[in-house]
């Protein structure tokens, strides 16, 4: 399919929006490539731009474009995939892909913690913990923010460490002796914000990922409770499940 038909079976959209799938599919547009604006696109294939619109958005939402803000849609690079069958730090994941992992620190400080903090670190509201707010990256790329609140003996030792240049992580277990087992996640699906919108360099509403981590030492204490929020189009997690025999 080259061109859209007025008096086809398929919506015009529909129409358009395979036009640009083949092209993807046949690699005439490749992953980070721009692609025609609006206009273009509606002159090209006699449509209104009402139509290319939504075949647009339409794919983001697919997840094969993505916009940037003042900058227009391009072909969607592969998703990062992130296992969850296995308790890794952000570094960690990246650098198992072949990419190059960067963190911006946008904030490192001693806070009381809010109740919903409280409550998954088991202490009182109130009580002074290591908050730490990052901009994560991949080959440069923003991929996520992460706001991680951490409570253990020590802890305010983390405002001398260099956490733009060390998996925090390994700086818990190698420099302060802490053994990280396992960890308790949800995600949600949602949208992102004005102000998140501009640090990952999105436009405000784009898809995002959020999880809630609660990471636990050897004796089942919790020592790190994480909120993130991943770019939608660029993050994927991925698990495997196995139904259980029944008995018979």
């Amino acid at each position: 399919m080259h061109t859209t038909h007025r008096k086809g079976p398929l919506p015009r959209y529909y129409q358009l929006k395979e036009i640009m799938r083949e092209k993807i599919n046949a690699q005439d547009w490749k992953p980070g490539d721009l692609i025609p604006s609006e206009r273009e696109l509606s002159e090209q294939y006699g449509i209104s731009r009402m139509t290319a619109r939504q075949a647009i958005t339409e794919l983001v939402n697919e997840g094969l474009f993505y916009r940037e803000q003042g900058k227009g849609t391009f072909v969607s690079r592969h998703k990062i995939t992130q296992q969850l069958m296995h308790l890794t730090g952000f570094t960690e994941d990246i650098r198992a892909r072949g990419q190059r992992p960067t963190t911006r620190v946008l904030s490192a400080q001693m806070c009381p913690a809010d109740e919903t903090t409280a409550e998954h670190l088991r202490i009182k509201t109130g009580q002074l913990i290591f908050t730490l707010r990052r901009l994560r990256l991949a080959d440069d790329e923003p991929l996520a923010l992460e706001v991680s609140h951490l409570n253990f003996i020590g802890c305010e030792k983390l405002l001398e460490e260099d956490l733009e240049h060390n998996s925090l992580y390994q700086l818990l277990e190698n420099q302060y002796g802490l053994v990280l087992i396992e960890a308790e996640q949800e995600l949600e699906a949602g949208l992102v914000g004005n102000k998140e919108a501009e640090q990952l360099q999105l436009p405000s509403g784009s898809p995002a990922l959020y999880t809630c981590r609660t990471v636990y030492t050897e004796r089942n204490v919790p020592i790190e409770y994480a909120r993130s929020m991943y770019c939608g189009h660029k993050y994927v997690f991925y698990t495997s499940l196995k139904r259980e025999q029944l008995l018979s």
